[in-house]
């Protein structure tokens, strides 16, 4: 079975644009085609991008995004995720819970044995027997595939000067510190190529470092799997954001040993979105309230230099954050991100389409009245289809 060919951007977008739209995307391995499924309804409801950015594999779909032109970025998406998903059969399995848990984890045991095709293979010494220093004593895998499936997919060219704002983050292994690679940061002036992109997935101790003009970096999910706070701490205007989590920060109590394995990937994976949104959305209470004082003095106190300070660091754009989470099936584990099969990721495909459906048919009115009005919120797509909101 393939993904069905998008029939194109229909009409209008659904709701007000505000300057300039976001898309930011988590890590989370094969969960990863959720977000394409994303992708390919937004362009449906000609809803355009401005600026992406991601972690891990939300770096790789995020390169393909900027890496080709609007008409070629479902197909290009589609192209990465049927070719990564073909290492496996992809049987018609009954919906029958213990039939789907077993093939799912014959599938992730499958992928760590003989890995992924474009993306990695197993390294042909055994890690304890190489040399030390190099890729095969630091990793179990070899990403070579990946570097060519990356150029053979995307334009770096338009990566680095095309229209769309492009941001990747991978972590400096000797000091532990964030690094973004962003084609619109001024203090940055590198050339971004499939290094950068490797980098922001290079997960240890399966994937290898990547080096970068002297410098080795592993994968950003090890301080934070989302860049929701690169781009809201870079804000020029109103935004609309759209965050697409592959981890829930929330989740049920474990009964079991597997569950233990599933939540524990979620709680680390999930990178406390909600605490940075709750954090950005009371200082946006903040800043408004400072905004109100600057505004109520005269015209002498407010030209003096410790006014203009305050005013300097309020923000003045509205952010309106939608929050797409993907929600695990009941036979996925742990070893759901490293299951790599055809219909698994036609599956996740599908979830993403529905999320952006279901929370543009049912958020549409709330949503446009805060961009409408200028101000700041979240909102949420809860597991049962609500929409909540939370305002600044």
């Amino acid at each position: 079975m393939d993904i069905p060919k998008s029939p194109g951007r229909r009409g209008r977008a659904p709701l007000p644009l505000p300057d300039q739209v976001a898309l930011v995307l988590q890590g989370g391995g094969a969960l990863g085609s959720y977000q394409a499924g994303i992708v390919e309804r937004l362009a449906e409801l000609d809803i355009g991008i401005d600026w992406v950015a991601g972690i891990s594999i939300g770096a790789i779909n995020a390169a393909i995004i900027a890496g080709n032109p609007p008409e070629l970025r479902v197909e290009q998406l589609r192209a990465f995720w049927e070719l990564v998903s073909g290492g496996l059969p992809n049987f018609c399995l009954p919906e029958q819970q213990e039939i789907r848990e077993a093939a799912h984890l014959a599938a992730a045991g499958a992928v760590a044995l003989w890995g992924i095709p474009g993306f990695f293979r197993p390294h042909g010494l055994p890690a304890w027997w190489a040399p030390a220093g190099s890729p095969e004593a630091l990793s179990y895998y070899d990403t070579t595939p990946l570097r060519e499936t990356l150029d053979s997919l995307v334009d770096w060219d338009r990566v680095n000067h095309g229209p769309m704002r492009f941001s990747v983050g991978a972590v400096d292994i000797e000091t532990g510190n964030f690094t973004y690679f962003d084609n619109q940061d001024p203090h940055w002036r590198g050339r971004i190529d499939a290094r950068h992109v490797m980098a922001s997935g290079a997960l240890p101790p399966g994937l290898p470092p990547v080096e970068i003009e002297g410098r080795h970096y592993w994968d950003g999910g090890l301080v934070s799997n989302t860049p929701l706070a690169h781009v809201l701490d870079h804000q020029a205007g109103d935004l609309l954001i759209f965050q697409v989590d592959l981890f829930p920060a929330e989740g049920p109590l474990p009964s079991e040993m597997s569950e233990v394995w599933s939540r524990q990937k979620d709680i680390q994976y999930s990178s406390r979105t909600r605490q940075v949104t709750d954090v950005y959305l009371q200082r946006r209470r903040e800043h408004e309230a400072m905004r109100a004082l600057l505004d109520a003095l005269p015209a002498e106190l407010l030209a003096t230099p410790q006014a203009q300070r305050v005013a300097g660091i309020i923000d003045e754009g509205a952010v309106n954050i939608v929050h797409l989470i993907y929600r695990a099936r009941a036979w996925e584990s742990g070893a759901r991100d490293f299951e790599f099969s055809r219909g698994t990721m036609l599956d996740h495909w599908a979830q993403g389409r529905d999320a952006v459906s279901a929370v543009i048919g049912r958020g549409n009115q709330l949503i446009t009245r805060n961009i409408s009005s200028g101000k700041s919120a979240t909102f949420d797509l809860a597991p049962g289809g609500a929409i909540k909101e939370k305002q600044a």
